[in-house]
């Protein structure tokens, strides 16, 4: 058979022994001439009774034996009295079983399934059966046809039995008109495909070129693209150029279509200083909520307490301290504003400075919340605070019912803080910040507090830059370097990547080390850096106290095979390690391991965990860190634990987790590491930026090593055009503390 080919399988329905409704994954068993073969796939639901055509290929799974991976299900209602009876007893049906089903196929015949489509009314016949329960049924059996109906439409354009469930849940029984009269819904939410992919079904379906449908999924897409690498609008006539080219249609055609878009309110622009910028509305709504919102609160009177300076005095002598004179304009600020920003890199006495204005603030306010955006951050500022933080997420609380996100905590339900400090503010995008400004009271307090110099967020957004440009909010930046800090080389070459210099490497007693190393020596030097060198020299655990950031996923040195060589070394495979993935082989197929090391990659807003002696929780979110605790190869799952929380991912939530040997630095944002190993050898040219390196840097707490080209950390040394993010957010905030008066 030539490569690649698919094998084609017919037969009847007989068992259904999985079906996740979510993701459309199904294990069934089929009766192919008279053999039962089991078949397993994202192919959509399948009921006993129909007839299938299936398209895969056989496996020996090395579990569960011989099957049939399917790539794509064709399936057809039952058309005999036999088959029908078979499936409507199969309890396929809400309020029809054996009896009820015999029954109907006696009454209705081959005419059984029309009549329950299409004249539902007529059940009412047969006793038991009330016009709500025909109702019902009638309900329910359109809506697992319409999703096959859907699996069928999209299965003739390679798309999966998992996005055909996902669009119908999004569009609903008219799913498939809806997609044919605009294909490139596809582009947008949920299924954001690429726009290649959209716009080849629109060929099909005779969509024109220059057709005002295919411009505007064009802008569309252009500005959610540029949303998820971080900006939240467009400048016009860039936004015009980059569509014209990328879908070979004349700008003044593009110009015609947006305005439309602008007139209709589809899209919103906005002019800061000479230039027009267009965004998409939610995202303008947001940096305005925020702009509003920040500049009331900073314009609402207050009076700073008559025995500050007392207060700072005292707590300098209980700490045992002496504040510098930023630390103590940052207490005063503090305590005299409504909302503050204090900011300052690494060895400039921020944790110190915010203790103390956490002191003050519990002496004077009953309900003070910490939060960061993520687990790890808030984590880590619970340690160097001693008081309990949590995410933004668990403080607003995620509210399920609706099927997206929303909060618990809103503009109609405020959280009940007085002050809420906000750390690692460089990580916080737009959306999430606008929803938490939206929850607090009038009279609350924030202090904001962030080092403007790492990687902004990874969802759209550049709010404490943006808010420092604005120069409108009361505002520390703590600079002096600490004597007890200095004698760090990691914060002092910190400091020196930030100042556009070249980071220096360290004598014996150093914690900072420059090793130059190319291409796969690279490769082989950070592997032996990680699984002999740092734990024979340092006493550390190569898993709980070594992490290897890598700037790129891909290549010798980036995360993807600097993870699989690692697991090989670390926790490589035994007898008694029961693992998942890799069944096909290929370099990169996942491998998950009993004892490994991994990360979850997305927010999962309904995995549930248990905590040891407190209530069980919900929700895992980006860069959480975990190891693998238990394996179950015939369920396919796996247990994690994170920190004191535990996870049981089941075998359609694997996706979400990745082996965590190596991670991009985007991932390792708001967590600090004992050791930190950082290879630059072939980063990529869209890579080598200043902030990137310097976020890297700034993660390792002991020891950081930067193993890779000299040329190439040069390069992300000078190269500071790559923190630049399109954002109206410091404009805004200029013309909201104008019409407040001013902060």
């Amino acid at each position: 058979m030539p490569q690649g080919e698919l094998c084609k399988l017919e037969g009847v329905v007989t068992h259904t022994i999985f079906e996740n409704p979510d993701t459309g994954y199904s294990v069934f068993e089929v009766e192919c001439h008279g053999t039962p073969v089991v078949v397993a796939g994202t192919v959509g639901s399948v009921d006993n009774g129909m007839s299938v055509t299936v398209y895969g290929r056989m496996t020996n799974h090395r579990t569960y034996g011989e099957q049939f991976a399917a790539e794509r299900c064709e399936a057809s209602l039952p058309a005999d009295s036999a088959s029908i009876l078979s499936y409507l007893a199969s309890g396929v049906l809400p309020y029809i079983g054996p009896s009820t089903a015999r029954k109907l196929v006696e009454t209705f015949g081959d005419e059984t399934l029309t009549v329950i489509a299409s004249q539902p009314e007529r059940l009412c016949a047969l006793r038991g059966i009330t016009p709500q329960k025909a109702a019902a049924i009638a309900a329910e059996f359109r809506r697992t046809y319409g999703v096959r109906e859907v699996v069928a439409w999209m299965a003739r354009y390679g798309l999966s039995a998992q996005q055909a469930v996902t669009a119908y849940r999004t569009f609903g029984p008219g799913t498939v008109q809806a997609l044919e009269q605009n294909p490139y819904l596809l582009c947008g939410e949920p299924l954001s495909l690429k726009f290649s992919q959209a716009d080849a079904i629109a060929a099909q379906l005779q969509v024109e070129q220059g057709s005002g449908l295919r411009v505007a999924a064009g802008l569309l897409y252009a500005l959610r693209h540029n949303a998820g690498n971080g900006h939240t609008c467009l400048p016009r006539a860039k936004l015009i150029k980059t569509v014209a080219e990328f879908l070979r249609v004349e700008p003044d055609r593009i110009g015609d279509v947006l305005d439309g878009m602008l007139a209709s309110g589809e899209l919103r622009a906005r002019s800061f200083g000479d230039a027009a910028f267009v965004y998409l509305p939610d995202l303008l709504m947001a940096e305005e909520d925020i702009a509003a919102r920040l500049a009331e609160i900073a314009a609402y009177p207050t009076e700073p307490p008559k025995t500050l300076e007392t207060d700072i005095r005292v707590l300098e002598q209980a700490q045992g301290v002496t504040y510098a004179e930023g630390q103590r304009a940052a207490i005063r600020l503090a305590l005299s504003s409504r909302v503050m920003v204090l900011t300052g890199g690494p060895g400039t006495g921020k944790t110190t400075t915010l203790n103390a204005i956490l002191s003050l603030y519990q002496a004077r306010y009953d309900r003070v919340a910490l939060c960061a955006p993520t687990g790890r951050a808030a984590k880590r500022l619970s340690e160097l605070t001693g008081h309990s933080a949590s995410t933004i997420h668990r403080l607003l609380e995620v509210d399920y019912s609706s099927g997206r996100v929303l909060f618990v905590h809103n503009e109609k339900n405020l959280l009940p803080f007085d002050v809420i400090i906000l750390d690692e503010m460089s990580m916080v995008d737009v959306k999430l910040f606008q929803a938490l400004l939206a929850a607090c009271r009038p009279h609350c307090r924030f202090v904001l507090v962030g080092d403007a110099d790492q990687l902004p967020s990874v969802g759209p957004g550049n709010i404490l830059s943006e808010i420092l440009q604005a120069n409108v909010l009361p505002t520390v930046r703590l600079d002096h370097i600490f004597r007890q800090a200095e004698k760090s080389l990691i914060v002092r070459n910190a400091h020196r990547i930030v100042a556009g210099q070249m980071p220096q490497t360290g004598g014996r007693e150093d914690d900072f080390f420059l090793l130059p190393s190319l291409g796969l020596a690279c490769q082989k030097l950070v592997c032996d850096l990680v699984a002999v060198r740092l734990p024979k020299s340092y006493g550390l655990d190569p898993v709980r106290d070594i992490q290897v950031l890598c700037p790129s996923k891909l290549g010798p040195t980036g995360s993807v095979e600097l993870n699989r060589r690692l697991q090989d070394l670390l926790n490589p495979p035994a007898a008694d390690k029961p693992q998942l993935g890799g069944e096909q082989g290929g370099q990169n197929s996942k491998i998950l391991r009993l004892g490994d090391k991994v990360m979850q990659i997305k927010n999962d807003y309904d995995i549930t965990f248990e905590r040891s002696g407190a209530e069980a929780g919900v929700g895992a979110y980006n860069g959480d860190l975990g190891v693998i605790t238990a394996v179950d190869t015939e369920a396919r799952s796996v247990t994690v634990q994170m920190d004191d929380r535990q996870y049981h991912y089941t075998a359609d939530q694997l996706d979400e987790l990745e082996p965590a040997y190596a991670v991009t630095v985007h991932k390792s944002q708001g967590s600090e590491f004992p050791a930190v190993v950082l290879p630059a050898a072939d980063v990529p040219a869209r890579l080598c930026y200043r902030n990137l390196l310097y976020t890297g840097v700034t993660r390792a707490r002991r020891l950081c090593i930067v193993a890779g080209n000299e040329r190439i950390v040069e390069k992300m040394v000078q190269n500071v055009r790559q923190n630049l993010r399109y954002s109206g957010l410091r404009y805004l905030l200029a013309e909201a503390a104008d019409r407040d008066g001013g902060a």
